[in-house]
C-alpha cells in the first residue's frame, strides 16, 4: 500500500481519520494510530511485522536499562552498544548479506552461493530512528520511554515508517502523550498532503515515463536521449521523494504531530555542500550528529576531517543500497565536498550565483547517473554515451518529439522544484495586509487548492499503473 494509491487515500486514510477523531482520550487515539500503522506495514508482508516488533523491543529494553544505570557510565555504555549492535546487525543481515556474498564470490571465485533474503520495506528508515532513540537516551538528551508500545508507535507510525523522514524521538516525545489538533493544523495538513499527492501522481510519474523511455535501454539511446532521460530522472527523484515527505508531514499534522522538514528546494543550490544541506535533511543531520561529530568532525585538523567525511559518505552510499554503484555515488560526493572545503570554496564565493548553480546541478546530475544504474557495465555505457563516446548518434526524431511533447511538463516540474509557489502565496497575503483588506481571495484559494489538486491527482491515478515511491527500495 502506497500513499498515492486510491485505496489508501479514499479508504485507509479516511477510515483512520474518522476513527481517530471519534475517539477522545489521547491514549486511545495512540492505539488507533498503532493499529492502523501495523496494518499498513503488514500490507507489504506480515512476517516482517515481527522484525519491526523485535527491533522496537530491543531498542526499548536497551534504553530502559541505560536509564536505570544512572551514573554508571560503564553500564550505560554496555547497553547502548548492545542496542546498536542488535539494530545494525539485523539491518546488515537483511540488507547486505547478499551483497557481501556476491562481492566475495566475484573477488575469490570460491563460492557461487548467494542467499536470497528479501529486504523488509522501510528497514533502513526505522532502524535509524531507533538508533537515534537509543543514542539520545545514552546522551541524556531524552528520557527513556517506560512503555514499550509507545516506542513501537514511534517507529511504526505509518506516516513516515516506510520512507521517512527519519523522525527523532525527541521531536515527537511530548506529542505522543499530549497533543491537540486545531482547525489550522488540519487545514495545513490537508494542503500539504494534497501538494505531495499532486507532485507524485501528476509530475513525478510523468517524469518517470519519459526517463524510462530513454534509460531502460541506454545502449541504443542517442546522446541527447540520455541527457534528456537523466534530466527527467533528476526531476523525478526529487518530486517523488519530496512528495512522500510532504504527504508524511501533512498526515502527521492532521493528527497533531509536527515532523521536521526533509527538503528545502535542493535544486536551487549553488554548491554541492548547499545541495546536501537542502536534500534529505533528516538523513544528513543523522550522519552529522551520530557519526561525523562523534568522530571529531572538523575539530582535529584537515587530515582527520577528510577521514571523517570519507567515513560518512561511504556509509551514506551503503545506507542507500547494497550495490557498488551506491558506494561510488557516496564517494563521488565525498570528493566534491572535500574539493569545495579545501579548494573550490574561495572561487565559488567570487563567481556569480548562476555559475555556481550550473556547476552544482551538473555535479548532481552526474551523481544521479551513478545512483540510478546498479549494473556497472550499464553505468559505464551511460556515462560514456552522455559524452559522445562509442560512435553513437547525437540525437534522433524520437528525442526531438519527446522533448517538444514534454516541454510544458519540464517547465512545470522545474517550477515545482523552486519556492516560487510559496513566495507568490506569501506575497498575496502581504499585499492584502498592506491594503488593509480581508484576504478573502487568499483564503478561498487556500481552501480550494487542495480539492483541485486531489481531483487532478485522482484523474491521473485512475487506470494508471503508477510507479511505487523510489525510496521504498531503501
Amino acid at each position: 500500500m502506497v500513499f498515492s494509491s486510491l485505496f489508501f487515500i479514499f479508504v485507509f486514510l479516511c477510515l483512520n481519520l474518522i476513527i481517530y477523531f471519534r475517539v477522545q482520550d489521547i491514549q486511545k487515539k495512540n492505539i488507533v494510530l498503532l493499529v492502523f500503522s501495523l496494518i499498513f506495514y503488514s500490507w507489504g508482508g506480515v512476517r516482517y511485522v515481527f522484525l519491526l516488533l523485535g527491533m522496537a523491543l530491543a531498542s526499548w529494553y536497551a534504553a530502559v536499562r541505560i536509564d536505570r544505570a544512572g551514573e554508571d557510565g560503564t553500564e550505560k555504555k554496555k547497553w547502548m552498544i548492545a542496542g546498536c549492535v542488535i539494530l545494525l546487525g539485523l539491518l546488515a543481515v537483511f540488507k547486505y548479506t547478499g551483497f557481501f556474498f556476491r562481492t566475495f564470490d566475484a573477488v575469490t571465485g570460491l563460492s557461487d552461493f548467494v542467499p536470497d533474503i528479501a529486504l523488509p520495506i522501510g528497514i533502513s528508515f526505522y532502524t535509524f530512528q531507533l538508533l537515534s532513540y537509543v543514542a539520545d537516551v545514552y546522551r541524556g538528551e531524552v528520557k527513556a520511554q517506560p512503555k514499550y508500545w509507545k516506542i513501537l508507535l514511534y517507529c511504526s507510525l505509518f506516516h513516515q515508517c516506510i520512507a521517512g523522514p527519519i523522525v527523532r524521538y525527541q521531536t515527537v516525545a511530548e506529542e505522543i502523550d499530549s497533543r491537540r489538533v486545531t482547525i489550522g493544523d488540519l487545514t495545513v495538513g490537508i494542503r500539504r498532503f494534497s501538494v505531495g499527492l499532486a507532485k507524485k501522481a501528476i509530475l513525478a510519474n510523468a517524469c518517470a515515463s519519459v526517463a524510462d523511455k530513454f534509460l531502460q535501454d541506454p545502449a541504443s539511446a542517442p546522446t541527447a536521449g540520455l541527457w534528456l532521460g537523466m534530466l527527467f530522472y533528476m526531476l523525478q527523484i526529487y518530486l517523488d521523494f519530496s512528495a512522500y515527505s510532504d504527504m508524511a508531514i501533512g498526515m502527521g499534522r492532521m493528527v497533531g504531530f509536527h515532523y521536521l522538514e526533509n527538503f528545502n528546494y535542493p535544486y536551487i543550490a549553488t554548491s554541492v555542500q548547499e545541495f546536501w544541506r537542502r536534500w534529505h535533511i533528516s538523513l544528513s543531520t543523522f550522519f552529522r550528529d551520530y557519526v561525523y561529530i562523534p568522530l571529531g568532525g572538523s575539530r582535529k585538523g584537515n587530515a582527520m576531517t577528510v577521514r571523517n567525511l570519507f567515513i560518512v559518505w561511504f556509509l551514506t552510499g551503503m545506507w542507500h543500497g547494497a550495490s557498488w554503484n551506491y558506494i561510488l555515488w557516496g564517494l563521488y560526493f565525498f570528493v566534491f565536498l572535500v574539493l569545495e572545503r579545501f579548494v573550490l570554496r574561495k572561487y565559488l564565493d567570487r563567481l556569480p550565483a548562476a555559475v555556481g548553480w550550473i556547476y552544482a546541478m551538473f555535479v548532481v546530475l552526474i551523481g544521479w547517473v551513478l545512483f540510478r544504474f546498479e549494473s556497472l557495465p550499464q553505468l559505464g555505457q551511460v556515462l560514456s554515451g552522455m559524452f559522445g563516446a562509442g560512435g553513437r548518434s547525437f540525437t534522433s526524431m524520437s528525442v526531438h518529439y519527446s522533448f517538444l511533447n514534454n516541454l510544458f511538463l519540464l517547465i512545470f516540474c522545474a517550477i515545482a522544484c523552486t519556492p516560487l509557489g510559496s513566495m507568490l502565496r506569501r506575497a498575496a497575503y502581504v499585499e492584502a495586509d498592506k491594503r488593509q483588506t480581508p484576504a478573502v481571495v487568499c483564503y478561498w484559494a487556500d481552501a480550494v487548492t487542495p480539492a483541485v489538486l486531489t481531483i487532478l491527482s485522482f484523474i491521473a491515478l485512475v487506470g494508471n499503473s503508477y510507479n511505487p515511491f523510489l525510496y521504498f527500495q531503501f
